[in-house]
């Protein structure tokens, strides 16, 4: 029988920075560093199209009601997306050869089909895969998942649901253990701790998390201001937008900007020192730290919402941010 989910909320208190040797910081930073390259070399197509806000939210919400680990949230939102890419790849791929060939039954339009069908059951599954990765926290079993969908009105047998979680496997190659913007952040604060910074980090990374499901939540209209800002142009063109897939895919930017943007929230006084150590830590322009920092914050404390009347008027946050990099 199975036991039910005892509510475990993550406490911030739980990380612990400055507990590591700098020599494994050193080593670890150097292998994210590489990763990162390389998923910026490899990003193309439809890299990102999976991280829709209602995708994005219902991951976020789920994990929630399991009581899971922030990180498993991020890595379920990862592996949905590549899984989802890659079966895209595959329907395009297949629809283009039988199109072209003219011969045969539209298999593709059946691979569509059964995909769309499917996608509750596959999100799902990428939420338990998730949770087995962070098994020193919680696992999320079958009979909870089996519960949890059919409450949604989804009837399945553990045999269904095991076969989704192989689909999933295989189409990634059983490669799920994907680096997340979190893993970034929290290492680029405990390199910061060791540099001095004037901000601690456990004050930075609470409001580092915030942003960052920001971020998630409101994917598209980020790196929109983001490549708008960057070409000078309200309108940009498809290529121009083919070529930002790229920036979108850049872990150790999103992290910086999340990083600064939080040390503003925190105390601006001390922005331009910490966009400084992230600089010379990372290499990134301190003008890309600034861009991408200042449309996080228009779209966080810049932004109207329903609970507050007198939002932070965004030229106001502009200036802010040219004035402190103009300083450093």
């Amino acid at each position: 029988m199975d036991r039910p989910v005892r509510p475990r909320l993550a406490s911030l208190s739980d990380f612990q920075f400055g507990a590591v040797a700098t020599e494994t910081i050193e080593d670890a930073l150097l292998h994210l560093a590489q990763q990162n390259e390389q998923a910026v070399q490899e990003a193309a197509g439809r890299m990102g199209s999976f991280r829709e806000t209602r995708i994005v939210e219902f991951v976020f919400l789920l994990s929630e009601q399991w009581c899971l680990e922030k990180s498993v949230s991020y890595q379920a939102v990862e592996i949905l997306e590549r899984f989802m890419v890659k079966q895209a790849e595959n329907i395009c791929r297949q629809a283009t050869i039988q199109l072209r060939e003219k011969t045969g039954p539209q298999n593709w339009r059946a691979l569509k089909e059964r995909l769309f069908n499917k996608f509750i059951l596959r999100l799902v599954s990428c939420v338990q895969l998730a949770s087995k990765l962070s098994f020193h926290y919680k696992i999320i079993s079958n009979v909870t998942v089996l519960n949890f969908l059919q409450a949604l009105g989804y009837l399945h047998t553990k045999e269904e649901l095991l076969e989704s979680e192989l689909d999933v496997l295989k189409s990634l190659n059983f490669q799920i253990n994907l680096p997340t913007p979190l893993a970034y952040v929290e290492m680029l604060l405990e390199v910061l701790g060791y540099n001095g910074c004037l901000v601690p980090a456990t004050q930075l990374y609470a409001t580092c998390l915030t942003l960052l499901d920001l971020v998630y939540l409101l994917h598209e209209p980020v790196y929109e201001s983001l490549l708008r800002a960057s070409i000078e142009n309200s309108t940009p063109s498809q290529l121009q937008g083919e070529k930002f897939i790229s920036v979108k895919e850049d872990f150790m930017l999103l992290a910086v900007g999340i990083i600064a943007a939080s040390a503003f929230i925190q105390n601006h006084e001390c922005w331009s020192q910490v966009v400084g150590h992230l600089q010379s830590i990372t290499g990134i322009a301190l003008e890309s730290i600034a861009e991408l920092s200042y449309a996080i914050l228009t779209h966080s404390v810049g932004a109207s919402t329903p609970d507050r009347q007198r939002p932070v008027p965004p030229h106001l946050v502009a200036g802010a941010l040219r004035a402190a990099t103009s300083n450093t």
